[in-house]
């Protein structure tokens, strides 16, 4: 039997699928299988969220008694436990690391500016930084680009079902992990809550998928999950595990993930999240502890209760010297100030950390600029959040300091090496808020501080647009319950104001990277189409007893990874849809040579049994790139004659949706559901079994507006209204790719 192979109008030549340069500031594209991991372009697919139940799933379903349910749940809270334990000591590691590399280089250019030695002060400060910045730039140029930025769009679009190679690679973990310490401690205005998301999420994958082969760490004890939704849940613990240990915040954590990141949520997760970070908040507040006695070196309280390589260093060059200048440069600025007579702590402080700054002043003076800005970003927020601080401050400090963080966090994002937003964030509004406070003065008998906390919360709000980890988040950072109507309002009044102008920061970064993400809401026009509207086809068919040269060909010449499978004449009455299979499932059948030697269904010849040739096992989803591939089949023209029964390895049980469903419908089944596909099966009879395959990328604006450019000005007249700012990111021009 021959499939029916007839050329897709959705794929691209061959020309066009070995090229994935992209022009980082052109429009995104959400129809192409080509999207920005880190600061890499990279391919990107979905993932099978759906639990595919062919014969052999059943099989194995069935087979399993009482003892090893037990043990597969057993193993999903030890896994939680992992994930915890591992992200709460390297959150701890990174700490310590950055708090004593960030202290030796403060006290080592003080210690100069006291003996008068301002060059070499100035000298040593901006070398130190200029190594530590490119040290953390060039192991990400150069070994993983993926680690690049925050993590944070990557890790939310693989949760809401898209994944790219590389991106929970030990590789990615290493290089994220050191960047970050290198990045954090050369005084660049970014945050290091960011890349612990991705570090958390990088453990749990690989504890999930048991280890790496590819570097040797491999554990197979750990090897129970084998399909991508339990390592979804698993992923989305190790990112909540990620933010409670940057904060100190396990709630926090938790309410991070259940708003933010995740696209699914149970009952069940919620429990395993929020144990999670409970492992982790203890493991910190353990070696915290042990820190207190002074074993920690210069550790104080843990920190917070897209072109050529060579342009990519050459930025990160320019951006560390620049900002060196600004930190060592604009403190001279500063009037020296007189130390308050009613203090408890040392004024001047010398060194890395405290409120009063010696810097260039005499004996008793103050210089309070250089308390906020010649300082880690950790400490310069205590500073602002302090109490009974009122008149530390001049005006045309706090002001410079926000200017200065303002535009430093814009640039200092933009560099290839691990960079979060939170703590940048964070500084700039605390001192905006802070200022404000300031302004108001006398007519408000509030603290100073106070108005930083809520500095920080509008400004955290309007950017990342969460609400209610955002206010657990805080009041975990300030341990202070009677803030929470006002750090509630402010967040609630800041969401409101920013979501009339452009959507949150992750979600324009997504954006940017070409992401094709499923959004919660349904666009009002999809309600105006049917499913039928937007089905590209012709489609790639496969009969259920089919040739293996036919397999080959198809798979070599296309990029699809499901296809659906048909039965016709003799074995049934009817051309009827039996199921889908998958690429990978078709691949192992091929590396298996599962061949039969007439066209009969398996057994009927003589031929070997499935459930004794295969089991569960070599159809698990590996790791992240790790997958056989078509390429590496090797088959002589005696068994490209030969055929495979596909009937046991077929999900006969697909989602499948009627041609006149309305797009909205279907789009909501298919992100509850978390589906990779969605068969869609004629209204009439007497039609082909099967219509079209609908996946991500024919639910992505672009796609739709492209087969239907009458819906534009309807649909352009209301993003002008809500999304000004967003004009140029709705066009794209590349061809639509089925994933």
């Amino acid at each position: 039997m021959s499939s029916i192979i007839l050329a897709s109008a959705s794929e691209l030549n061959a020309d066009q699928e070995d090229s994935v340069f992209v022009p980082l500031l052109s429009p995104p594209n959400f129809t192409s299988q080509v999207a920005i991991i880190g600061s890499n372009v990279c391919r990107i697919e979905s993932l099978d969220y759906e639990i595919f139940e062919n014969e052999l799933f059943k099989q194995d379903w069935r087979s399993r008694g009482k003892m090893q349910i037990f043990q597969y749940t057993l193993m999903k809270w030890l896994l939680c436990f992992l994930i915890g334990l591992i992200v709460g000591l390297v959150g701890f590691c990174n700490n310590l690391a950055v708090e004593n590399i960030a202290g030796i280089k403060f006290v080592v250019t003080s210690n100069m500016m006291l003996k008068s030695r301002y060059g070499m002060a100035f000298l040593v400060f901006s070398v130190s930084n200029l190594v530590l910045a490119l040290f953390a730039s060039m192991i990400t140029a150069f070994i993983a680009p993926e680690a690049a930025g925050s993590g944070i769009p990557e890790v939310k679009a693989y949760l809401n079902g898209v994944d790219a190679p590389e991106i929970f690679s030990v590789r990615t973990l290493v290089v994220k992990i050191v960047g970050s310490i290198s990045a954090v401690s050369s005084s660049l205005l970014v945050g290091k809550a960011g890349p612990m998301v991705h570090t958390g999420a990088c453990i749990a994958s690989l504890l999930g998928q048991g280890g790496s082969k590819k570097f040797g760490l491999t554990w197979n004890w750990l090897r129970f999950f084998k399909n991508d939704r339990d390592r979804r849940d698993l992923v989305t613990c190790g990112s909540a595990a990620g933010i409670a240990a940057a904060f100190h915040a396990p709630v926090g954590g938790v309410l991070f993930a259940l708003e933010e990141m995740a696209s699914w949520w149970r009952s069940t997760l919620l429990w395993r999240s929020f144990f999670t970070t409970a492992v982790v908040a203890i493991v910190l507040r353990a070696f915290i502890d042990l820190c207190y006695s002074g074993k920690c070196g210069l550790f104080g309280t843990g920190g917070l209760i897209m072109k050529s390589v060579a342009y990519k260093i050459c930025l990160a060059w320019l951006i560390s010297i620049f900002t060196s200048c600004l930190l060592f440069g604009l403190p001279w600025l500063a009037k020296c100030q007189p130390c308050p007579a009613d203090i408890s702590e040392a004024c001047p402080t010398i060194g890395r950390s405290g409120n009063y700054k010696k810097f260039q002043c005499p004996a008793g003076h103050y210089n309070d600029l250089a308390s906020l800005i010649f300082n880690t970003n950790d400490d310069a927020i205590r500073n602002l959040f302090s109490e009974g601080t009122n008149d530390e401050f001049q005006y045309s400090s706090v002001l410079i300091f926000f200017v200065t963080c303002f535009f430093l966090s814009i640039l200092s994002y933009g560099i290839v090496a691990p960079a979060g937003l939170f703590v940048p964030v964070i500084v700039t509004g605390a001192s905006y808020g802070r200022f404000v406070g300031m302004l108001v003065g006398s007519k408000s008998n509030l603290n100073h501080g106070l108005y930083a906390v809520l500095g920080a919360a509008s400004l955290l709000g309007g950017s990342m647009r969460m609400t209610v980890s955002l206010c657990v988040i805080i009041l975990e950072l300030t341990n202070n319950l009677l803030l929470l109507p006002l750090i509630m309002v402010v967040l609630l009044v800041s969401k409101t104001v920013a979501d009339g102008f452009n959507g949150s920061i992750y979600d324009l970064i997504m954006k940017a990277k070409g992401f094709p993400y499923l959004e919660t809401h349904v666009e009002p026009y999809m309600r105006q189409l049917s499913v039928g509207d937007v089905v590209t086809g012709p489609l790639q068919l496969f009969h259920g007893i089919e040739k293996v040269g036919n397999i080959v060909h198809v798979l070599r010449t296309t990029r699809h990874n499901g296809f659906p499978v048909i039965d016709e004449p003799p074995l049934s009455e009817s051309p009827i849809l039996f199921g889908i299979i998958l690429r990978a499932h078709l691949v192992t059948l091929l590396k298996k040579k599962a061949f039969l030697s007439t066209p009969a269904l398996t057994g009927d010849t003589g031929g070997i049994d499935a459930s004794i040739q295969f089991s569960a096992g070599d159809f698990a989803k590996r790791g992240s790139g790790n997958g056989d591939k078509i390429e590496d089949i090797v088959l002589t023209e005696e068994e490209m004659e030969m055929f495979i029964d596909l009937h046991p390895f077929t999900n006969a049980s697909p989602y499948t949706v009627v041609e006149t469903m309305s797009l909205a419908k279907a789009l909501i089944l298919f992100r509850e559901v978390g589906l990779r596909h969605l068969l869609v099966t004629p209204k009439l009879s007497g039609r082909p079994p099967v219509v079209g395959i609908l996946t991500r990328h024919d639910f992505m604006a672009e796609h739709i507006l492209r087969l239907h450019p009458l819906l534009v000005r309807r649909r352009w007249k209301r993003l002008r209204f809500r999304f000004p700012s967003l004009r140029k990111l709705f066009w794209g021009t590349s061809a639509s790719v089925k994933a």
